[in-house]
């Protein structure tokens, strides 16, 4: 199978992701010491671009890391790269951006000390959306039994870092279980989020998040969906602790991402919900794209292909 094209920016220099452009004793390979983001476009526009990068500086503030762009070279660079992807691909529909910024390289050592400057490496790929056969059938899931969620105290999931191995090894085990995603827990028994989602459920007209303290990564598509989405169509929403044994008594689940917006979610384990057309996740996710659609027409400014 052919390798998807992936454009990449290292510090400033376009190459093709396929040839190396970091060195080997950069932090962000040797130790995971990094922060990142991932934005998609809607209409040719990157969506919610200062939310996420307000959370990328949140990260690199909680890990003393410093930014190597300010706002205005950021958009320049993002420009730069999608402009040689489009040019590369002749892509013109949905795309997405990862930025990776790293601490830099140097003497090998955890000492962050040691480090010379930060690093960023920019990706820019076509988007890929979930297959059409799993929006209708909807998402299986499983609660993840062998790790659970690291701690606020320890390495918060607020934090988007290099660090992935805790939600990458939980995925893991629910693949292995034939899922298609994760539910991880928390220390006390509490359902956090999927491996790279939130999770939302639906109890009659209301729909059930659990809170950012239980420990899970504020994800702007959340945000969105409880802050703007729900009451623009008279949905109560609500953060609240939930537990597998609840499961049972909500009418419906889905998951929320920036790549994949709203996915309904068929099963969790033995616990089975409707992702028919009535089901509320529907008009939500109706709703999303149309704010999604207002948002591009509102910011030509962030405007970076025709798709």
């Amino acid at each position: 199978m052919d390798t998807p094209y992936v454009q990449a920016n290292t510090n400033g220099t376009l190459h093709d992701a396929a040839t190396p452009g970091l060195a080997p004793l950069d932090r962000g390979f040797l130790y995971g010491d990094a922060v990142y983001e991932v934005w998609r476009t809607y209409g040719g526009v990157v969506f919610a671009f200062d939310e996420h990068l307000e959370r990328l500086q949140r990260s690199a503030a909680a890990l003393a890391l410093t930014l190597p762009f300010d706002r205005e070279t950021l958009v320049a660079e993002i420009r730069r790269t999608t402009a040689a992807f489009v040019e590369h691909t002749g892509h013109v529909g949905p795309l997405y951006l990862r930025l990776q910024v790293t601490r830099g390289g140097g003497v090998i050592g955890l000492d962050v000390e040691l480090a010379d400057r930060p690093t960023f490496v920019l990706l820019v790929q076509k988007l890929r959306l979930p297959p059409p056969e799993k929006l209708r059938t909807g998402l299986v899931l499983s609660v993840a039994r062998e790790l659970r969620r690291n701690p606020c105290d320890s390495l918060d999931p607020a934090w988007k870092t290099g660090n992935y191995l805790n939600n990458l090894l939980c995925l893991r085990e629910a693949r292995s279980r034939g899922a298609d995603e994760v539910v991880m827990l928390n220390h006390a028994g509490r359902i956090t989020e999927a491996a790279v989602s939130n999770l939302f459920f639906v109890r009659r007209n209301a729909i059930v998040t659990p809170p950012l303290s239980a420990g899970l990564l504020g994800g702007i598509t959340r945000a969105l969906v409880l802050e703007r989405i729900a009451p623009r169509i008279g949905v109560t929403a609500l953060e609240e602790e939930v537990a597998p044994a609840d499961l049972r008594f909500f009418d419906g689940a889905f998951l929320t991402s920036t790549t994949k917006d709203l996915g309904p979610v068929a099963r969790i384990d033995d616990c089975t919900f409707p992702v028919d057309d009535s089901a509320l996740m529907w008009k939500l996710k109706a709703a999303f794209e149309n704010f999604a659609s207002e948002y591009a027409a509102a910011h030509p400014e962030l405007r970076v292909n025709g798709g």
